[in-house]
């Protein structure tokens, strides 16, 4: 077994990506077996599909590796890196998109939606789904953890890893498997999924010139709720209570019936809101200002990340350069 999941460096990260994902990617490094069992990437080149800002892609790009290390990624137990240090993706991309029909990237649903939502059409977003099927191809990974709007394109890797099989009658891909994110949904502050495309986060670390006060008026303070009055009962499942249940789970469940029969206003939420997300995060600012500081370390652990992931990497490539005909010179082979 091996899991690989990545995620895109295309803004700071915020409570839907720590409680969707991250959470359960440090909880399966505890579980998975070992480094060589779970790859974790930084997808910085699926990022240019939206983002044509060098500067920012670098700076967002080192955010995401600070910001997962000091959340609890440990390197000596899982295989962290980033997608452009490892070229063999973008070769086996070519491979992949030699033998993948035409029809089955135009039934790519998150394609269909990105158009409608006014994303340029490049072939960079058209081809995403080919790009990923490398990602996970080239680990040979097996599990892949993935919200429902990706389940498709694992279903594609799939496709693909079985027509290049058979077109050259070599079983050199394993076949990967979807499996649902067990992260739980997280509200923005409109009470939407929250996106950073919907532009209703709230970040998991505040930047560093956001006073308190500052975060409070522009995320919690800001929090849509409906007109009911402090005496009138309050859907236990709303936006608040929901964010609550995430961020302090004990606290949440003692506070609960006192919403829902009424007697507490949404003002006296939002400050408890406001508390526990300090108690959950404040602690590890320390530890991610550190980290930050230390540029060697982070380059460090990512190039470590980079060894490992590349040595798997090598072999599967080798093996897919043999099936079809691609010939190296002997000193460039693994």
């Amino acid at each position: 077994m091996r899991i690989l999941s990545g995620i895109q460096p295309s803004g700071t990260l915020h409570l839907g990506n720590y409680f969707g994902a991250i959470q359960q990617y440090v909880e399966l490094q505890e579980t998975a077996g070992g480094a060589d069992r779970a790859f974790y990437f930084i997808a910085n080149y699926h990022s240019l599909t939206s983002l044509h800002d060098a500067a920012r892609l670098r700076a967002l790009t080192r955010d995401v590796a600070v910001d997962y290390l000091a959340l609890g990624l440990d390197p000596e137990k899982a295989t962290f890196y980033r997608q452009s240090d490892v070229p063999e993706v973008t070769e086996l991309m070519w491979l992949l998109s030699c033998v993948v029909g035409k029809g089955l990237l135009e039934r790519a649903t998150s394609y269909k939606d990105k158009i409608a939502k006014g994303l340029e059409a490049s072939m960079g977003l058209f081809n995403y789904p080919v790009l990923m099927a490398a990602d996970i191809l080239i680990c040979r990974s097996t599990i892949v953890p993935v919200g429902k709007d990706q389940q498709q394109h694992v279903e594609m890797a799939q496709d693909m890893a079985a027509s290049f099989n058979a077109a050259f009658a070599r079983d050199v891909f394993v076949r990967p498997e979807w499996r649902f994110s067990t992260g739980a949904k997280v509200p923005g502050i409109d009470g939407e999924k929250m996106s950073k495309s919907y532009e209703n986060t709230i970040p998991i670390f505040l930047p560093d010139d956001m006073t308190d006060k500052q975060a409070w008026k522009s995320y919690f303070a800001s929090i849509k709720t409906d007109s009911k009055g402090v005496d009138d009962p309050k859907d236990p499942n709303d936006t608040l209570m929901t964010l609550y249940r995430l961020l302090a789970p004990a606290k949440a469940a003692e506070f609960e019936p006192v919403y829902a029969r009424g007697g507490v206003g949404y003002g006296e939420l939002k400050k408890r809101l406001h508390e526990a997300y300090n108690e959950a995060f404040g602690p590890v600012r320390e530890k991610r200002r550190a980290i930050a500081a230390d540029e060697a370390f982070v380059e460090g652990v990512l190039a470590h990340g980079a060894r490992r992931a590349r040595s798997v990497a090598r072999e599967v490539m080798a093996d897919a350069r043999d099936a079809c005909g691609i010939a190296t010179a002997r000193e460039l082979r693994p």
